[in-house]
């Protein structure tokens, strides 16, 4: 069938709420927005200048560390510009780059937490290989392999949308342009598209939810044969790990499996968006005896160069 577009642009609708409402909502999320910056720039400069630069697991952190403001940033401050905004249309041009962006930033986050819990599993269940397993340049592959699986699979949510024909109503019930929201306003059927989305996002989660899981069952079993220092070390750093991947993955779960009215979109994905990467920081660092001491030591260094 021959596509044809007469929607030139897309109005979203957003969060509705009372005006009252927006500017408890306007002051939360900015302040949650600042938060992942001033998180996330603390660990990404503590990780550079200190000798946990060295250590895989803290390699990964220092990549998501950076990830989670980019990512934020495609969607919160458009999020906070439109509570109080009377036009809020966007282009049909930038909301594909939008839809882009946003699938290849959180496709990124995704491999780079398997790739921490990979680095969790050789560490604790093949202790004597570590060394020779989880090498710099076995790393340097799995943040390349995460840009490359990301990559396709934002090219693939974004050539679904795009060979849909928008001709009739633009209002998206959603705060960003994202997939499930847009197939609502196709003037087509779109079961197949619907299969590809649950497909190429929703089980690509749940599927790699589920190996999380299971690599975690099996760490749990191999901690039995480690000493009581070893086990509550070993399971400090898996807590939060876990953490993360929970926040993260259930509710783009819920977003994505179930058809499009079963549930709002929007409000679970306010948790993939701005609550789990304002936590993030939080939980990798207060639950992290050795991070708190690597930030007491370079920051503590960095202000007696600018007090001098």
């Amino acid at each position: 069938m021959e596509k044809h577009n007469n929607v030139t642009e897309f109005i979203l609708v957003g969060i509705l709420m009372k005006k009252e409402l927006k500017i408890v909502c306007f002051v939360i999320f900015l302040a949650c927005y600042l938060a992942i910056f001033m998180g996330n720039f603390i660990i990404f400069i503590t990780i550079s200048y200190s000798h946990l630069m060295q250590q895989p697991m803290y390699y990964f952190l220092w990549h998501l560390s950076f990830m989670d403001p980019c990512f934020t940033s495609t969607i919160v401050p458009r999020m906070i510009s439109d509570l109080f905004s009377s036009k809020k249309t966007i282009s049909y041009n930038y909301c594909m780059t939008q839809l882009f962006t946003f699938h290849l930033l959180a496709g990124v986050e995704v491999f780079i937490l398997v790739s921490m819990a990979f680095d969790r599993y050789v560490a604790i269940c093949k202790p004597l290989h570590y060394g020779t397993v989880v090498t710099r340049q076995r790393c340097n592959t799995l943040i390349l392999t995460a840009w490359v699986v990301a990559f396709w699979h934002s090219i693939a949510q974004l050539f679904t949308i795009l060979r849909l024909p928008f001709c009739g109503p633009n209002q998206i019930d959603h705060y960003i342009c994202d997939s499930k929201a847009l197939l609502k306003l196709a003037c087509t059927d779109t079961y197949v598209a619907s299969i590809l989305v649950i497909a190429n996002s929703g089980m690509v989660a749940l599927i790699t939810f589920l190996v999380l899981v299971a690599s975690y069952i099996i760490i749990l079993y191999n901690l039995r044969k480690h000493s009581a220092e070893g086990r509550r070390k070993a399971l400090s750093t898996c807590a939060s790990h876990v953490m993360v991947v929970i926040l993260f993955f259930v509710p783009c779960i819920i977003t994505y499996i179930p058809p499009s009215d079963a549930v709002n979109e929007k409000e679970f994905s306010v948790f993939y968006t701005v609550v789990s990467p304002m936590l993030n920081p939080l939980i990798y660092t207060l639950r992290n005896t050795e991070m708190k001491n690597a930030m007491r030591k370079v920051w503590s260094r960095k202000l007696t160069m600018l007090c001098k």
